[in-house]
């Protein structure tokens, strides 16, 4: 197996560990080679460069920052990051990144990017806007954006033309590490379905999937959708979940009841190696 290595930096749990910060978000750091390349930044730049100071993480040796979708809750850190480093970042995403959003509940308000492309462009941000699925760097793709054959989780709304219109998180995209025989799969919020994740990396890569690393946003779901999701990852053949972020506790429950030790909680400083 090619190996690699995944940091949780930014969490909605702090771990067991003195010196975390726990938070709304998610972000991971993704050691490959010579290469690191994070995933998302978390709600807030203070509590992931904290983070970052307690894992011996400097800014500078990032090579390139992946963001899975525009929400303010994986992107709020971009701009304290990028502030952080003495040099440019290659930031990869899907086109739609700096799309106007508000949730209106539990009432108005704004969940986008929130930050303007060309104030953190300013900071040395340069941006690979694609919607297809690319490499990034050997072994590590981007998914692009991805087919919705079956259910997904979409949230909140679109401003458009001074209307709202109900947001299809078309920017919701994975990391797919290529692990050999085998693949990973790192998903932010999961808005377009986890299943529909797994198969479009499936499809891309023709590999079994080793695991399923991130948020998977069950939180609220009702039993028919935990149900469907569980007898989907058991169909599609994955072999661990590592849930966190949006999925809620009654589907890491559900999950663990189901495939047992092979569910593992993420958290604030949690190493996960392949």
């Amino acid at each position: 197996m090619i190996p690699v290595e995944i940091k949780i930096l930014f969490e909605n749990h702090s771990g067991f560990k003195k010196g975390f910060l726990g938070g709304h978000g998610f972000s991971a750091l993704i050691e490959h080679k010579n290469y690191r390349i994070l995933v998302d930044t978390g709600t807030d730049g203070e509590t992931l460069l904290k983070n970052m100071e307690a894992l011996n993480i400097n800014p500078n040796k990032i090579d390139y920052l992946f963001l899975t979708h525009g929400h303010y809750d994986h992107t709020g850190g971009i701009k304290a990051l990028l502030e952080r480093r003495s040099k440019s970042l290659p930031i990869v995403a899907h086109p739609d990144i700096f799309v106007k959003r508000v949730a209106l509940k539990p009432h108005l308000r704004n969940i986008s990017l929130p930050f303007s492309k060309e104030e953190l462009e300013a900071l040395g941000a340069e941006f690979i806007l694609v919607k297809e699925p690319f490499q990034i760097v050997e072994n590590i793709w981007s998914s692009g954006e991805i087919e919705r054959k079956t259910w997904s989780r979409e949230v909140g709304y679109r401003v458009k033309n001074g209307k709202l219109i109900k947001d299809d998180v078309r920017d919701d995209m994975a990391l797919i590490l290529d692990l050999g025989d085998v693949m990973g799969v790192i998903t932010g919020c999961g808005h377009s379905g986890i299943l529909n994740i797994i198969m479009h990396a499936q499809n891309l890569l023709n590999k079994p999937v080793k695991a399923l690393i991130g948020g998977f946003h069950l939180i609220g779901s009702n039993e028919k959708l935990l149900k469907d999701a569980i007898r989907g990852l058991k169909e599609l053949g994955v072999q661990k979940l590592y849930a966190g972020h949006c999925t809620g506790f009654e589907a890491i429950a559900s999950f663990m009841h189901t495939f047992g030790k092979n569910v593992e909680p993420l958290y604030v400083g949690k190493v996960i190696e392949f």
